[in-house]
This record gives C-alpha cells, structure tokens and sequence, in this order.
C-alpha cells in the first residue's frame, strides 16, 4: 500500500477501518483462535482451549463473543441435553486467515533478529 493511502485510510480516526479492525483482532487471543478454528472444522469450546493452552476460560469465552460480533466466528448450540455448543470460522474468517498466516510466516522468520534487537536495547 502506498504511503498516501495509507494516510487517507488512517486519518479519520473515529472511520478508520484500519485501527477499527486492529482494535478488534489485535490482541493474541483473537489471533489465535481464528488460526485455530481456519485449521480445524469445528471445535468445542473445551478442544479449543485445550489448543490454545494457556488463555482463561474467561478471556476464550470474551474473544470468542467479540470475533462472532464481528462475523469471524459463528457458534451453534445444538439442543441436546447437556447443550452442545461448536465454533467454527466463517467465510469472512477465512478470507482473513492468509494474512495471519502471513504474519505467522513472518514472526518465524525475523524473531531471532527481533530478539537480538531487544536484547541489544535491554543492555
């Protein structure tokens, strides 16, 4: 993206689409469980938070609420006793999951420089 348009997108902060969308998947969780759910057909909140490891149960069940408000993640509760509940990634999900496999790519390749980096400032 060109610098120019790039300012144009970001310079109504209230209408950007781009901290809008930042602002919503940008933290690890949400990450994570789109990549999880783009890897997996449909998951059950437990097999989900098993993949994850270490997120709480609390911070699944927000993330979870926020990417299915945005249409990333859909949920069906199936009417069963005890209730069965799956997540699944939507089709919007899935048209993001090459750009945070993208960012996966790229973490793997520059960490170890990136740690330099850090280990440098540190000192």
């Amino acid at each position: 993206m060109e610098k120019n348009n790039l300012k144009k997108i970001t310079e109504d902060m209230e209408n950007c689409p781009v901290r809008t969308v930042l602002d919503r998947i940008g933290d690890k969780w949400s990450i994570l469980v789109i990549g999880t759910l783009g890897e997996n057909e449909k998951l059950r909140f437990n097999e989900l938070n098993k993949l994850i490891g270490d997120v709480s149960q609390k911070m699944l069940t927000v993330t979870l609420r926020t990417l299915e408000a945005d249409g990333l993640v859909k949920r069906t509760i199936y009417p069963e006793v005890p209730p069965r509940v799956e997540y699944e990634i939507t089709k919007l999900g899935k048209t993001l999951l090459p750009h945070i496999n993208g960012l996966a790519k790229w973490a793997k390749a520059n960490i170890d420089t990136i740690k330099k980096s850090r280990a440098k400032f540190a000192s």
